[in-house]
């Protein structure tokens, strides 16, 4: 199963940067945050669905890290970056385990709170959304 979860990690990493980079090469965010489809009804209900998903999953990881500086890092990491930084968190959790050991660790053991991937993925975000 861990290997299965890593792997689909990757996938949802590799298909997230593949779709947001063609997608970006046709039309800058900046264009369509100032454009009508944003005022779309099911482009609104899309957005809350991916938002509160992102929080969701954020309310698991805020448990997990002990450090408040890490938690700040990958809210702002989370709600920019998606489901890219979701993955990240999850492979960096699922390459904390053997491939063949239990599942359970990955889901219920607390960390410290380290930074330099959320600080990296944080620092991404911002420079891409300054850019956009």
């Amino acid at each position: 199963m861990i290997l299965f979860l890593r792997l689909l990690c990757l996938v949802i990493i590799g298909s997230m940067l593949g779709v947001t980079t063609w997608a970006s090469l046709h039309q800058p965010l900046g264009d369509f945050a100032r454009g009508a489809t944003i005022r779309d009804p099911w482009v609104i209900a899309t957005l809350f669905d991916a938002y509160w998903a992102f929080l969701s999953f954020y309310v698991w990881v805020a448990w997990k890290e002990q450090s408040l500086v890490a938690r700040l890092l990958w809210f702002v990491a989370i709600i920019l970056l998606g489901n890219l930084a979701m993955a990240a968190y999850l492979l960096r959790e699922l390459f904390a385990v053997p491939a063949e050991g239990p599942l359970d660790p990955v889901f219920t053991r607390r960390n410290p709170g380290t930074l330099p991937l959320p600080g990296l993925l944080t620092a991404a975000a911002v420079a891409v959304y300054l850019l956009a």
